[in-house]
């Protein structure tokens, strides 16, 4: 029940970031337009949330059952043949995948913390090092999807 909680409050947590950013690329683009200002800094700020959104919010799109894909061996199949599919092929591929992005995000991120990294553009953010952070939210809401299906099988 706790990993369920979890993955539901970080689905519905980064499922707010989406109006924060379809606003704040509407005042970028009324400050570009109609006043001549450019906002650098919140265009990347809209990169990080995107990136949020995109990383953290895998594992729940995961646990929903509302990912993308080509479902045409098994459209028509019943309910429980699809469960067991979607966790064989988790355990199979998801599961691995997850670890490499992991594993190999590790030094990125850690490099990118020693050094502090910010943004090469004037008026950027000076932060990259914790966008760059949110990569291992993909492995970890997966990861915690996965380990949820496995305890309700």
């Amino acid at each position: 029940m706790c990993l369920e909680k979890t993955i539901n409050y970080l689905g519905r947590f980064i499922s707010l970031m989406i109006p924060i950013m379809v606003i704040l690329m509407i005042v970028i683009i009324v400050a570009r337009y109609f006043l001549g200002i450019g906002l650098t800094g919140i265009q990347e700020l809209v990169m990080y949330i995107h990136a949020l959104v995109f990383l953290g919010y895998a594992g729940y799109v995961q646990y929903k059952d509302e990912h993308v894909r080509v479902d045409i061996f098994y459209r028509d199949a019943a309910n429980k043949y699809k469960n067991k599919v979607n966790l064989i092929f988790g355990i199979l591929f998801l599961m691995p995948m997850m670890f490499v992005i992991g594993y190999f995000s590790i030094d990125l991120i850690e490099m990118s913390w020693k050094i502090k990294e910010t943004s090469t553009e004037a008026g950027g953010l000076n932060y990259v090092y914790i966008q760059k952070t949110l990569i291992l939210l993909f492995p970890l809401s997966l990861l915690l999807t996965i380990i949820y299906q496995l305890r309700e099988k």
